[in-house]
């Protein structure tokens, strides 16, 4: 097992935002339950004029599985920030409208710094990225000058500048495993992803001390007791998740992961310990199977939502490409340094694993 190191002069996340304008969370019940989102269908007139706005602009909207199910059912990519970045890195559309979270719509830009990218909410952040500032982070790895520096998707565009290689969940055991097994490396920012990076590779990492605020507050007690009332489910879950979370999972893996899974596996039901937007995209892969999304610690919210991901909606799609606006920006030289670690991570994902 790779031994992993969490610097005790890292830097602490913010607080986690509120969740004021999400809905209470669902208790754990003794039947399955399928999470229903707020705004599961868009108005055909909505996605009409959506469909007349992409052709007169020449657009592509790519969306997060996080997304609302409004939101993915009218986008031209539906996916984990894998498949986003490579469909950013290969379109020849000449506007790029990305729901997603900022980095992801930052990533767009970085790849493609010639073309509009627009986003519905320009302060739809990340916990992972506000919490690893490039400023703190670059103070922080001066401490380990000998060590390449593998850094997860979910981080801004300065700290993407500082690092070697990035990574997504989907692919970041084969990128800490394209290093020579003495190279030292630092895993940023997420604590937990890097945790079970080292586990599957063998390799010690230091590790910022980040999280998902999402992912981080899953309840063990609480999964356990819902295994307990579900004895023939399976349980999946997202690597962002603690130890004590995945100790308990029958597979661990990223969003696109497990779908794949989903799509396997014999079970009729299946815990989902992830951001409950993609049970959308599981339900209808598998409809005849019942899907029931962990409960978090605190019952008062709905936990397993992500509050920045939701702060996109179907109508605030529409207006974006409308209003040509909000445009996202990257400085040209920073962007140019950026690009660079993202393009090394897209080169090895193009490679046929050894």
């Amino acid at each position: 097992m790779g031994k992993v190191h969490l610097d005790p002069q890292g830097f602490s996340l913010a607080g986690a935002s509120a969740l004021d304008d999400i809905g209470p969370h669902n208790p754990v019940e003794s039947s399955a339950m399928i999470a229903t989102p707020a705004r599961p269908f868009a108005d055909p007139a909505v996605v009409a004029e959506i469909d007349r706005l992409r052709r007169e602009l020449h657009a592509v909207i790519l969306a997060h599985f996080y997304q609302e199910p409004a939101i993915q059912d009218v986008a031209d990519h539906v996916g984990d920030s894998l498949y986003l970045a490579q469909q950013a890195a290969a379109t020849d559309a000449e506007v790029i409208v990305f729901a997603g979270v900022h980095f992801m719509a930052e990533t767009a830009k970085i790849l493609n710094p010639d073309k509009l990218v627009l986003v519905p909410d320009l302060t739809a952040g990340c916990s992972l990225a506000d919490g690893c500032p490039a400023e703190a982070f670059a103070a922080w790895l001066a401490g380990y000058p000998d060590h390449k520096v593998v850094s997860y998707i979910n981080c801004s565009a300065a700290t993407k500048a500082l690092s070697d290689i990035i990574c997504t969940s989907s692919n970041a055991v084969r990128v800490v495993e394209s290093f020579p097994p003495d190279q030292p490396l630092v895993f940023a920012p997420d604590r937990f992803l890097g945790r079970w990076v080292a586990k599957e590779t063998g390799r010690p990492l230091v590790l910022w001390p980040g999280s998902c605020e999402v992912h981080e507050v899953f309840s063990a007690i609480r999964l356990e007791e819902l295994r307990e009332a579900h004895p023939d489910a399976v349980v999946a879950a997202h690597p962002e998740c603690p130890e004590i979370i995945l100790d308990q999972a029958d597979h661990v893996g990223s969003t696109s992961s497990i779908l794949a899974f989903a799509r396997r596996t014999p079970a009729r039901e299946i815990i989902v310990v992830t951001e409950a937007g993609i049970l959308h995209q599981m339900q209808k892969e598998n409809p005849d199977k019942a899907l029931i999304p962990a409960p978090g610690a605190d019952e008062t919210c709905s936990c397993n939502l992500c509050p920045h991901m939701r702060k996109n909606t179907i109508a605030k799609l529409l207006a974006c490409m409308r209003d040509r606006s909000p445009e996202l920006t990257v400085d040209p030289a920073l962007g140019r340094r950026a690009v660079v670690p993202l393009d090394r991570m897209l080169a090895l994902s193009r490679q046929s694993p050894a």
